[in-house]
């Protein structure tokens, strides 16, 4: 009942939405009229299903009086088969409105800073850091965003001591937030001649990019280096001092960016990156690191916190949070992620609503 309540209210305010962006008061303020729009928009998709609820109930209700009164055998037939797909789909939509209604994480729309960097196992994790990276760009295109490297720190074999990337797209933190954690690989390296399996590992973090509004970075509190590019090997890059290195003191946060050969723009995608890391910081401490939910079901996202393994001889990835394996590693790696990720999400929503259902058993059995 207080779900249908609160369904109401919203359809309310829904149909209130729209009698706003049909008022000439409205009209003549653009930046007012794009609030208004967008927050319809957001209710768009569930005012929809709840009246699609709506006509199948009293569908149901108009099928179960029908039975109530004498029919002849085939009729009363079909309403009862009417009556139990109307039942069933009323259900289904029942279970896709409790989702809908579920707390969204408000980081969700944002893009997002990703930043892979090889862990144990020297060359061969810098190599799986490149993998990782290209996974996820590959996985970026299939969903039509756009990457733009930042950061990266290659080595000469073609991987990758620290890589940071920025991917730009609709409701980016939404799907790669599950990402942040450590990522284990089981292959043979390319540079053991014995053919012995070794386990190496890279991290990732996932941060929702911050906007200037999110978080103000106070120009006396960073010091900022400029300083000659370097390449693998400490092959020069360039000769110019391009290469930037800000420092923020409070935290003592450094972030440096080479990759660019305009001083201007290493400052700007390094700036990029420490307003990610001071938003996430923040997050963290006034949320006490992460939900329950999501520490429970798909990890804090402490990048010390073992999350996934990619074992090549067998050809699976197995999700450790929610004991996923599928065997079919070259088309994850190609960038396959949809299944892992769906399910992912699936497992979050499924705790939420466990968490949502628990305090209406217990005033039951009371």
């Amino acid at each position: 009942m207080l779900m249908l309540e609160k369904l109401e209210a919203i359809e309310a305010r829904y149909q209130e939405l729209e009698q706003k962006l049909s008022d000439p008061a409205t009209l003549g303020n653009l930046d007012e009229w794009r609030k208004i729009a967008k927050n319809h928009a957001d209710l768009t998709d569930l005012v929809n299903s709840f009246r699609e609820y709506k006509r199948a109930e009293a569908e149901a209700k108009n099928t179960k009086e029908m039975l109530c009164e004498k029919l002849d055998d085939d009729l009363r037939l079909m309403a009862e088969t009417e009556l139990a797909e109307l039942q069933e789909r009323r259900q289904q939509l029942e279970e896709n409105l409790k989702i809908m209604l579920l707390p969204k994480d408000p980081r969700d729309d944002k893009n997002v800073i990703v930043e892979v960097r090889g862990g144990t196992g020297g060359e061969e994790a810098a190599l799986f850091a490149g993998d990782l990276f290209r996974m996820y760009g590959r996985y970026a295109e299939r969903q039509g965003w756009k990457t733009e490297v930042l950061s990266s720190h290659p080595t000469d074999m073609g991987g990758y001591k620290e890589i940071i990337f920025q991917v730009n797209g609709n409701a980016v933190y939404s799907k790669l937030k599950y990402e942040s954690g450590v990522h284990r690989v089981q292959r043979i390296p390319v540079t053991e001649s014995g053919g012995r399996i070794h386990t190496s590992a890279a991290t990732v973090a996932v941060l929702p990019e911050a906007e200037d509004v999110d978080v103000q970075i106070d120009p006396q509190e960073i010091r900022i280096d400029i300083f000659c590019s370097s390449g693998p090997g400490g092959q020069s890059v360039n000769t110019t001092q391009s290469a930037v290195r800000i420092t923020h003191l409070p935290t003592g946060m450094v972030v440096s960016c080479q990759d660019e050969k305009s001083q201007h723009k290493n400052k700007d995608k390094a700036l990029r990156v420490l307003r990610a890391r001071l938003m996430d910081r923040a997050q963290l401490e006034q949320h006490g690191e992460i939900s329950s939910i999501r520490k429970s079901m798909v990890g804090s996202g402490d990048r010390s916190e073992r999350i996934r393994t990619y074992n090549f001889p067998q050809g699976r990835m197995t999700d450790h949070r929610i004991g996923l394996t599928l065997y079919r590693l070259p088309a994850i790696l190609e960038g396959d992620l949809d299944e892992t990720v769906d399910a992912l999400i699936a497992a979050e929503r499924a705790e939420q609503l466990s968490s949502e259902d628990a305090p209406a058993s217990a005033a039951a059995a009371d």
